[in-house]
Parts: structure tokens; sequence; C-alpha cells
């Protein structure tokens, strides 16, 4: 078979042969879509050159995240970027991160004309402001999708666990495993949709199963570790008879360097998400105490719900 020529890529492509020559040759002055249409129709055909670097991004997708800073969203940019290595080279996926308590400079972000986007993928905070840019965004029609959390009730699609059960699960396990009767409180970052969700789920388990192991109280940490470490000090003063702990958001690392340190902390049933290698490193003593307790044909003090959730 002989080698595609510009006349051929223009059958292909629906298009001028002028217009194959600009596009293939970076001359400019043509519209996107066209563009696309060129580039897609050449690989079809196998012509053998490599386009010029100013067409490889016909499909750019931009990832906004926030906290660039916390284990957790360097772990999903790392995933994005090792998923964007797998796609056709058309498709960029660029990633950038915002301020997470800046809910105008996440609006605007999202709303930036730029650089042409053709998705969104959201792990940001959710507001006013923001969910009115995503509704703006997705009316210009662009695709947008949220990641771990939503940043706008309805609009959009979601890609992530059901919160609400995982909330209500967290709840099952601490009223089913608790090694006495008491207190629980649960710790969350209340601008996210998710730790919403969760708390709302753990919650209503309460709700509609009292008995003497009963939710007592809500507590608002910020994920930040310094923060989430001083509010569990706090707590346990508060209740010292504390049997249950729920953590819906970040920063278990610290919460459990408090528990291991504190001299009832062995005796707390620990609920919390994203069991990763480095709180696994932090929490090795917790882990020792749930292999000493399954010994003993007793309950762990300590579980995770990571990607899954129960029907509870």
């Amino acid at each position: 078979m002989s080698k595609p020529n510009y006349r051929d890529i223009a059958r292909h492509a629906g298009v001028g042969t002028a217009t194959v020559e600009r596009v293939l040759n970076g001359r400019g002055g043509v519209r996107p879509d066209l563009v696309a249409r060129v580039v897609i129709a050449a690989r079809a055909l196998k012509y053998p050159r490599t386009l010029p670097d100013t067409h490889r991004g016909l499909l750019r997708i931009e990832v906004l995240m926030v906290r660039p800073e916390t284990t957790f969203y360097r772990r999903l940019s790392r995933a994005f970027e090792r998923i964007a290595a797998t796609l056709d080279p058309l498709v960029v996926v660029q990633r950038s991160f915002t301020e997470e308590m800046k809910p105008e400079a996440i609006a605007r972000r999202i709303l930036s004309t730029e650089t042409p986007r053709a998705g969104l993928i959201l792990a940001v905070p959710n507001s006013p402001l923001i969910s009115a840019a995503v509704e703006a965004v997705v009316a210009r029609g662009i695709p947008v999708v949220h990641v771990v959390t939503r940043a706008s009730g309805h609009t959009g699609e979601f890609v992530g666990i059901d919160n609400h059960a995982a909330g209500r699960t967290a709840a099952y396990f601490i009223a089913r495993m608790a090694r006495a009767q008491g207190p629980v409180v649960a710790l969350c970052h209340p601008i996210y949709q998710v730790h919403r969700d969760r708390i709302r789920g753990f919650s209503d388990y309460f709700l509609k199963h009292p008995g003497p192991i009963a939710f007592e109280w809500l507590g608002f940490t910020r994920d930040e570790e310094h923060f989430s470490a001083e509010t569990l000090a706090m707590v346990l003063e508060r209740h010292p008879d504390l049997v249950g702990l729920y953590n819906a958001g970040g920063a278990n690392a610290a919460l459990i360097s408090v528990l291991q340190r504190h001299p009832r902390g062995r005796d707390i049933l620990f609920v919390g998400h994203e069991l990763t290698d480095y709180t696994a490193r932090r929490s090795a003593r917790a882990s020792w105490t749930w292999c000493w307790t399954r010994r003993r044909r007793r309950r762990p003090s300590a579980l995770s719900i990571s990607s899954c959730a129960g029907s509870a």
C-alpha cells in the first residue's frame, strides 16, 4: 500500500488539502475541530510523520486539586500521572493545584478560558461560588467529573464510593466492636461534601440504633495534623470514657500518635479511611495491638475503610 498523501488525508477528514498542509506543518489559522479531524485522519491512515508538538494537546483534560503538601493529594496526582502515560498522545492530562480555603480562586480556575479544555476533573471543596462555576462550565458544554468529593450538588458526574454508606459502616463497626460502653466521637473537615456525607451516614446509624454506645460529639479538624492532634487530645480530656473514634477525613497518622501515647489509647476503637503505607508505618504499634488482641480472641483496636462500604 502506497504512503498516504495530503489528498488522502483531506478526503478522509472531509477538508481541503490546504487545510491538511497547514495543520501538518504547524502553520496555524485552523479551527481546533478541523485540526483534530486532520490529525485523527493522518493517524488512521498511518501517515509516517511525527505530528508537531503544537498539535499533540488536541484533547486537553485539566485535573484541579488542592493541598499538594498532603500525602493523599500527592498520591492522587501521581495516579493521574500514571493514567496519563497510558493514554493516546493526543490526550494531555494537565494537573494543577489551587488553595483549599479560597473558593473565589478555585471558582476562577474552574471558569478560566486561557487554555482550551475538553474536560475538567475536580477534587476540590464545595461552596456556593464553586458550585456556580461548575454549573457555568457544564453549560458551556465542557464535561465535569468530580473525584473523591462533589464540588457541586448534582452538576457533573461523580467517581467514588457511596460515602453515606461508608459512614454508616464505620458506625456499625464501632457499635459492634467497641470494647466497652460509652461515648463515640467523629472528626471531619466540613468544607468537603464527602465528609458531610460520611458524617451523615455515621449519625444516621446511631439515630436508628440507640444504645449504650452513642455518638456524642463532632469535631472539625481541617485535615491538618497538628490541629487534629490537639482536637483529639481535647476530646480525650472531655470524654475520659471514650470508646470509639471515627475520622471521616485525613491526618490519620497524627490521631494514631495521640492514641499511642494516651493511657487508654488501646481501649479506643479507631475507624478511619485511606490506610496507606505511610499511615501503616505510623500505626505499627496499633497493628501490633490488633494482632495481640486477635490472639486472645478479642476485638481489634484499629480498622480502615478504604475503597468500599458495607451494607450496615
